[in-house]
């Protein structure tokens, strides 16, 4: 029987966390740069669980706790600011919302 190890839940929160790091920094859309984000705050919670349970400690499902409740009001507050970037701009594209720069 194979058992997976505590290595291959940090390759895949490694590998969770570059895909969402790439997707931040090459993609102009608001919505998949938002999603990219939410995929790097689930590879960290995916690492503390892991690291926890390894551990033998609860410390890492706590801060997974409070990952996960900085997350959704991040949502709340990250969709409605692009709803209303989109309606006064009528795009989704980082590129063309510089309403905010000076």
């Amino acid at each position: 029987m194979n058992v997976v190890t505590v290595e291959w839940y940090l390759a895949l929160g490694a590998l969770l966390f570059t895909i969402g790091a790439l997707g931040v920094m090459l993609r102009r859309n608001v919505i998949v740069m938002f999603m990219s984000i939410e995929l790097m705050l689930n590879a960290v919670n995916l690492v503390f669980v892991a690291l926890a349970r390894h551990l033998h400690s609860v410390d890492g499902q706590v801060a997974v706790f409070f990952v996960m409740t900085v997350a959704a009001a991040e949502a709340a507050v990250g969709l409605a600011i692009i709803i209303a970037a989109f309606r006064n701009r009528e795009t989704v594209n980082a590129d063309e919302l510089n309403w905010l720069r000076g």
